[in-house]
């Protein structure tokens, strides 16, 4: 069976080559590249494994605290969203720098099948966020339908 081309998967592997082409001309040009810290929307690294009774999702969310992660489960997919912003101040005499910085990451991963939403539960340790989804047993087999 074939399997189809997902055409945001090349979307998002055309953004990362262009921000490797920005870091790398900025080296040659002899600038620093963009601070880790800068303003940022991006998304997130998933490994999804089927675990016989359950799936269990791994999200790489560095940076991130418990409080700025949000998970939300739905019937057939696995919503992630991730915000911070941070605000320093620095007065040296005269002159006052003040630096605001916001990150945020989104990913919408999809289930291979049902899960009971209801027992979904996920930890968040030194940015590795794991969300066990236990699977759903299919509630019927279909409807049948009459062939006139």
């Amino acid at each position: 069976m074939a399997s189809s081309r997902n055409p945001f998967r090349e979307l998002e592997r055309l953004f990362e080559q262009m921000q490797e082409n920005v870091e790398d001309a900025g080296q040659w040009w002899g600038t620093e590249a963009l601070p880790a810290e800068a303003d940022v929307t991006s998304t997130v690294d998933v490994d999804l494994e089927d675990a016989t009774d359950e799936f269990v999702l791994t999200a790489e969310l560095p940076g991130f605290d418990t409080d700025d992660v949000d998970v939300r489960v739905n019937d057939d997919s696995v919503h992630l969203t991730a915000e911070r912003e941070t605000e320093s101040t620095e007065t040296t005499g005269e002159f006052v720098r003040r630096e605001r910085r916001r990150a945020s990451v989104e990913r919408s991963i999809p289930l291979p099948a049902s899960v009971h939403a209801d027992d979904v539960s996920a930890t968040f340790e030194n940015g590795l966020l794991t969300v066990r989804l236990p699977k759903a047993e299919p509630t019927n087999d279909g409807t049948r339908i009459d062939i006139a």
